[in-house]
């Protein structure tokens, strides 16, 4: 791998492998196509977002092990945009010094969030407190001592909220186990926090380390709706998150961009919540706002050349475009004309077949002079676009 930081072979590219081919491997995609690198998916769904731009698609569940040593035996160095990959068929590639980044270790701690929760509290790194849960009888003690109201999470493949469910009082206990039947469980302490941040945060083989700048996000379901850049906090509060992410990001070890989301307590205190081994939904601005998007910055990490540092260039706004509630199926996005009207707006679709009910399937940008001018504007560009069910009138 040492060759690609001195030379770009035109006839054999270098060739980088994803595993997961969403709206984050096109994006991973498109700035590798820029740059003349070339890139192979790998994805269980036929004309999945991400290629429309990839040279290859490996048709294949992200955990098929003749799948992902197919992948590897194709590409120069391997990546993922989805915590689904298998973790232990990218062990064994490691362990035969081909190159996996983020490192599987890294990938394997962070897709069980008690492993994780527990990984970072080992490293002195400040998590609301956790507690595994085993049993009905197990929540209520632990009740005891978090009080209510407490978030209880399903340990695996759960994102985008649909891993949550807030115990409001006792009264919620059993619907919450009910709500993960059958699923490893952990309950946190509810943080009433002030503000939920974001930094994404880059680091190449070479141990060059850089953030981007600190991100306020808003969720609605636990689903994440807006982010404003730069986030409406003070310096010490963005020092703190910074010193935070960076400590997280040299203990979890292996190259490549990462998404660590934030509390910040009403005294001003910044907890860990969660980390993403991946480019980030909150990060989609810094492809319009920052000298360097996400997408390159990982890219340059996992293929160790040098880190750009990252500068905010405009304040900027993303709201996402989510699948509506009621029906699923194919659909049309009307409202372009009018969207395309605001000032300072970049509209992404990512070409997902189908719909559901909060499912993410595009996202708008704006910058401004301000961050509310920002926020407006992609506020008024998002009300423009309509999400209509293929067969069906629009009103």
């Amino acid at each position: 791998m040492s060759a690609i930081n001195e030379s770009l072979n035109m006839a054999r590219p270098t060739c980088v492998g994803i595993i997961g081919g969403g709206q984050l491997g096109k994006m991973i995609a498109h700035e590798a196509r820029r740059m003349s690198f070339k890139i192979v998916i790998l994805d269980p769904t036929v004309n999945c977002p991400a290629s429309k731009i990839a040279d290859e698609q490996i048709v294949a569940d992200f955990k098929d092990e003749n799948a992902i040593m197919k992948l590897a035996g194709e590409c120069d160095v391997l990546t993922y945009e989805i915590e689904l990959a298998n973790s232990s068929a990218l062990q064994q590639l490691e362990s035969q010094n081909y190159p996996v980044r983020p490192a599987p270790e890294t990938l394997r701690i962070i897709q069980t969030k008690f492993r994780q929760k527990s990984f970072l509290k080992d490293h002195k790194v400040v998590v609301p407190d956790f507690a595994l849960v085993n049993s009905e009888k197990d929540l209520h003690n632990i009740s005891q001592r978090f009080g209510f109201p407490m978030m209880l999470k399903a340990c695996e493949d759960s994102y985008d909220g649909r891993g949550n469910f807030l115990v409001k009082s006792r009264d919620y206990v059993s619907e919450g186990l009910r709500y993960f039947s059958g699923k490893q469980c952990m309950v946190e302490e509810f943080i009433p926090f002030a503000k939920e941040i974001s930094i994404m945060v880059a680091r190449n083989p070479s141990g060059q380390i850089e953030s981007f700048p600190v991100a306020e996000n808003t969720h609605k379901n636990s689903i994440l709706d807006t982010t404003i850049v730069p986030a409406r906090v003070g310096r010490k509060v963005e020092l703190k998150a910074k010193r935070l992410a960076e400590k997280a990001m040299s203990v979890l070890h292996g190259a490549g961009i990462f998404g660590i989301e934030m509390f910040v307590t009403k005294k001003g205190d910044v907890l860990l919540n969660e980390v993403a081994p991946r480019p980030h939904n909150s990060g989609h601005y810094s492809n319009e706002a920052c000298s360097i998007s996400q997408f390159e910055q990982h890219l340059r990490a996992v293929l160790d050349l040098p880190l750009a540092k990252p500068r905010l260039l405009t304040p900027a706004a993303m709201i996402n475009i989510l699948g509506p509630q009621g029906w699923e199926g194919s659909y049309t996005v009307e409202g372009l004309s009018n969207a395309a009207k605001v000032p300072g707006v970049k509209l992404y679709i990512y070409g997902k077949a189908t719909s559901k009910p909060q499912r993410k399937l595009g996202h708008i940008t704006a910058i401004g002079g301000t961050r509310e001018e920002a926020r407006t504007r992609a506020r008024k560009a998002r009300n423009a676009i309509r999400l209509v069910q293929s067969g069906a009138k629009s009103a």
